[in-house]
């Protein structure tokens, strides 16, 4: 029997585990995330009073790597900081997604 070209070039992922990998690059762009809040001479409290928040320890998750910046709030997220909505959400896109990055915008620097 013939496989098909592409077949098993998927591969599926259990639930509720993250590749190390893609642990790896959600705590790299945390990082990049508390930098740019430092920038702004915000707190995580503040950020997330600012949101609309219920708990600033969501901040905190998203930080540390544990977390994502949830895309329903990307933009406000963005405005907080004082970063051009699309060039925060294709900066993210970088550590979130970085395969989806690379066939949008090519393999051009971060």
């Amino acid at each position: 029997m013939k496989r098909a070209k592409h077949q098993g070039v998927f591969t599926e992922r259990l639930p509720g585990k993250a590749a190390p990998e893609a642990k790896q690059l959600r705590k790299l762009a945390g990082d990049w995330l508390k930098q740019r809040r430092a920038d702004a001479e915000l707190s995580q409290a503040d950020l997330a009073a600012r949101l609309g928040l219920k708990y600033y320890t969501f901040i905190s998750q998203v930080e540390n790597g544990f977390s994502r910046v949830p895309t329903e709030i990307m933009g406000a997220w963005a405005d907080e900081l004082g970063i051009e909505q699309a060039a925060f959400a294709k900066h993210l896109l970088i550590y979130y997604e970085p395969e989806l990055h690379r066939l949008l915008f090519g393999a051009e620097n971060k």
